[in-house]
């Protein structure tokens, strides 16, 4: 699934994603896929991702996020 980053905030490790059609996901930092476990994990507002969803308990959110223009 592609979407953008609607906000994220890289103090607290979470934000928003909106997916092409227009659903809105939660992202935790531990969901960015890197090429390194050494990176730090963030996204940037309006960048372009890729995604899978998974269930949660408080939810749908968004897993193996990869940024597609970092």
């Amino acid at each position: 699934m592609k979407g953008i980053v609607k906000w994220f905030d890289d103090t607290k490790g979470y934000g928003f994603i909106i997916s092409d059609e227009g659903e809105e996901f939660f992202v935790h930092w531990k969901s960015i896929v890197t090429v390194s476990d050494k990176n730090k994990k963030f996204l940037v507002k309006d960048e372009q991702v890729e995604f899978d969803l998974m269930e949660t308990d408080k939810g749908i959110q968004a897993i193996n996020v990869i940024r597609l223009n970092p």
